[in-house]
């Protein structure tokens, strides 16, 4: 259904690039993982900073539909979940570091106050 839904809605590659990492959320995501590696829900909460539990799950769920992520569930008491960049997800890097080299170099443009250093984003 969600795949249909995607199809339907999308007519151009650029669109679906957006829609897979663009926004606030999924694109941290993949920058987070693509530092840590390996993150259980929890550390990921943690990295995310002012997100909350119903918009991570969301985010996380879109990002698991579209193939960009892995979640792996081990049968442990309590119970133990981590998620991991798929190919695909690690493919996505370097296009989000030239977003980021380019925002930050005509982001100084505008504002003043609008430059902000991402500090969840070392691989840059």
């Amino acid at each position: 259904m969600y795949q249909k839904k995607l199809k339907e809605k999308i007519r151009c590659p650029l669109e679906y690039g957006l829609h897979v990492f663009g926004g606030k959320w999924k694109a941290r995501i993949i920058c987070i993982l693509a530092v840590k590696k390996t993150l259980r829900y929890s550390e990921m909460r943690k990295e995310m900073g002012n997100i909350t539990d119903a918009v991570l799950a969301a985010a996380l769920k879109e990002l698991m539909a579209d193939h960009m992520i892995t979640r792996k569930s081990y049968d442990e008491i309590p119970p133990k979940v981590e998620y991991t960049l798929t190919e695909k997800g690690r493919s996505v890097v370097p296009i989000l570091l030239s977003i980021s080299q380019w925002a930050g170099a005509y982001q100084k443009e505008g504002s003043e106050d609008a430059v902000v250093q991402c500090q969840k984003c070392d691989y840059h």
